[in-house]
């Protein structure tokens, strides 16, 4: 079946129904929305694994100029400070709405919201829900909002696969479900597609999550920035799970500690030990790994007793794959786990591309940096939510009549996570990122996976230093001026050209 979707009414469409997603949609309302989910809603979102919270400076010992700070120190020069200072003064407002729209959070006995300390973090200011299941219960209350508001139309089991764009505005949405492929004609789209988990060997996230509205936006010719800032979570439960469980930082906020096969916390000589920022300890991390020894997480005696009792989603994990914390230690590497890059965005979520927003994981508003800061990311989307539905009502839903493309093939990233793993980890150098670009530029025309993991590689190529999260072992220092990235999926290609043609002589022969 080939179907055309006229009868839209100037509606936007909002792509992803992650926390981003449903928080613009709930945002927009009464203003009808179309809602495209490829999954049922919830079902594979990187929000419902969530585990970490959200943050905000809601201690009597805290304000927003510190978790400023924090999140500026994190970010480690590359934070846009005027949207950082934005989203977390506009952070307790956001816990709030939640609340009112159901979400039970973790309270005290008389009531007050319990406060959880994360890496990097000056204060305590996690505010979690059923423990380390927030992702969860946000995702429970906001689907149910969602599912109850009448102007908002659902649309499940569908993905995009192409924006029409014409004279560098949307003009509509090339979708696809089982019975074939969609067109809805619209002029104003919302990305809110969550990460890249899924182009890696070993993430903590679904591994449906390849870029797909990163692959969108890029194709339809908008500008991706800081593509090169991948973070990877410290503490994945290393075993033969994929995804890998994921252990929140939390646990080691609770006074958990790391240790090697001997017992040695190998990581007390590191400023700010288990609780430094995550590209320092999951850089340690790998190190002892690739020394010949291994890591856990010792929990035994913090938090102790209580461990199961307050992280019963963790000690599930445990005990599936044979390990019992009480009494033993919890094996432990490093994992990708959440993408500061994105979608290059305004203050507004407005894209490079007039009538295309983006919001959530798939966004670089700045916020991050070069690190993000632990539990930013759920208050990010939920802030920015507001920001973007606010700018999508405003802006005029004028419609074009675009040349509609045929259908596209659905990304298939298997084959190419061996080499994006191995050459955009923890650790980086040139000559990887070099033959990563030359084995993916014949592949990234046909395959959405590839050219999102050229652009990568080539943003990772072109940052010679090593800053946050990206680490190059052949620029280990960091650069005196700070320069947020970005690029276009146009110049990638011409960039990767020029990295083909440079062949090392040998090979040139």
């Amino acid at each position: 079946m080939n179907m055309e979707i006229h009868n839209l009414g100037g509606r936007p469409v909002i792509v992803g129904s992650g926390i981003a997603g449903l928080m613009t949609a709930l945002h927009l309302a009464p203003e009808p929305v179309i809602l495209l989910s490829r999954t049922q809603l919830g079902a594979d979102a990187s929000s419902t694994w969530a585990q970490g919270g959200l943050a905000a400076s809601l201690g009597s010992d805290d304000e927003p100029s510190l978790h400023l700070a924090d999140t500026l120190a994190a970010g480690d020069g590359l934070c846009d400070a005027d949207i950082a200072r934005r989203i977390v003064q506009a952070a307790p407002a956001a816990i709030e709405d939640l609340a009112r729209r159901g979400v039970r959070f973790d309270r005290t006995p008389e009531g007050m919201l319990l406060l959880g300390l994360e890496a990097a973090h000056s204060r305590r200011r996690i505010v979690h829900a059923g423990g380390d299941g927030s992702g969860r219960e946000i995702m429970r209350a906001l689907v149910a909002g969602v599912r109850s508001t009448p102007s908002i139309t659902i649309i499940e089991g569908v993905e995009a696969r192409r924006l029409a764009v014409e004279d560098n505005a949307i003009a509509g949405v090339l979708a696809c479900c089982p019975t074939g492929p969609l067109f809805f004609g619209t002029g104003r789209v919302v990305l809110a597609t969550g990460g890249i988990g899924g182009l890696f060997l070993d993430s903590t996230n679904p591994s449906g999550s390849c870029g797909q509205g990163l692959t969108l936006a890029a194709r339809a010719g908008a500008a991706l920035a800081d593509l090169e800032f991948i973070q990877f979570h410290p503490t994945a439960l290393d075993g033969p799970d994929r995804p890998m469980p994921l252990i929140s930082e939390a646990v080691r906020g609770e006074g958990a500690t790391i240790v090697d096969e001997t017992g040695q916390r190998f990581l007390e000589g590191v400023p700010g030990a288990e609780l430094a920022a995550r590209d320092v300890v999951a850089r340690a991390i790998w190190k002892h790994l690739s020394n010949g020894h291994r890591a856990f997480l010792n929990v035994r005696e913090k938090p102790g007793p209580t461990f199961a009792r307050q992280f019963p989603t963790i000690a599930s994990a445990c005990r599936s794959a044979g390990v019992d914390p009480a009494r033993g230690l919890i094996p432990i590497r490093p994992a990708q786990h959440y993408h500061m890059g994105g979608v290059a965005v305004d203050g507004a979520g407005r894209t490079s591309v007039q009538g295309l927003w983006a919001c959530g994981e798939v966004a670089s508003t700045g916020l991050h940096g070069a690190n993000r800061l632990a539990s930013n990311s759920l208050t990010e989307a939920v802030v920015c939510a507001r920001c973007v539905a606010d700018s999508v009502a405003s802006s005029p839903c004028g419609q074009r009549k675009p040349a509609i493309a045929g259908d596209q093939p659905s990304p298939d990233p298997m084959d190419l996570r061996p080499l994006l793993s191995r050459a955009l980890g923890v650790v980086r150098e040139g000559e990887g990122l070099k033959a990563s670009i030359r084995g993916l530029l014949p592949l990234a025309a046909a395959s959405d996976p590839a050219a999102i993991g050229l652009m990568i590689a080539i943003a990772a190529m072109q940052r010679q230093e090593s800053r946050g999260a990206h680490y190059r072992t052949d620029f280990p220092h960091r650069a005196a001026v700070a320069r947020r990235s970005e690029l276009t999926l146009d110049a990638a290609v011409v960039a990767a050209q020029d990295v083909a043609c440079s062949l090392p002589l040998e090979e040139a022969i």
